[in-house]
């Protein structure tokens, strides 16, 4: 008898993009167990993700920086649930939730893009609110999505070349900052 996968592929699924930062508990090593986490959520495929990004931190600039990257994943799940699963893989990595915006925290799981879909939730806003202010965003979401129309703004491109400028830099490609045993189908 075949076991159950959570790499169910169907007409149902949706491609969304989730933002992945943080600056405190070895932030590379952060992101490094969510993205594993996201590769193991239920009825998801993890299809991709950008090189991981060093970034100056914006609004509270008194903290260290963060270390960002962008995932793409199909999922069957519904945007809100989606949104709740992110919060679950947060919270298990010590997300501190202390209304403070942009100040510093162990990570960071933002849904930016979910399909072509405009959603506005109490508690869920897509395309991510401030999507086209955010260079931190913006670099790694071009790299793997350039072409992608953000619903209601543009193309990826044209509103990271409208961007304000931030400090970023790329730092590793995205095969070096994940192990080898993850791989981009969801399997591990």
């Amino acid at each position: 008898m075949p076991v159950p996968t959570n790499n169910v592929s169907g007409p149902s699924e949706v491609k969304a993009y989730i933002g992945l930062g943080s600056n405190l508990d070895d932030p590379v090593k952060q992101l490094q167990r969510a993205r594993r986490s996201l590769a193991s959520l239920p009825m998801t495929r993890l299809l991709e993700c950008s090189s991981l990004y060093m970034t100056a931190p914006l609004g509270f600039e008194d903290q260290a920086d963060f270390a960002n990257a962008v995932c793409c994943v199909a999922t069957s799940l519904s945007a809100i649930n989606l949104l709740i699963q992110l919060q679950v893989i947060e919270d298990r990595q010590g997300r501190v939730r202390d209304g403070q915006h942009d100040g510093p925290r162990t990570l960071d799981l933002d849904l930016l893009l979910y399909g072509s879909k405009t959603l506005r939730q109490s508690g869920l806003k897509v395309p991510h609110p401030r999507l086209q202010q955010r260079a931190f965003v913006l670099y790694p979401l071009a790299e793997i999505a350039k072409k992608t129309r953000v619903p209601g703004l543009a193309t990826v491109s044209s509103l990271l070349d409208a961007c304000p400028r931030q400090r970023i830099e790329r730092v590793l490609t995205p095969q070096s900052w994940m192990p080898d045993r993850v791989r981009h189908d969801g399997v591990i």
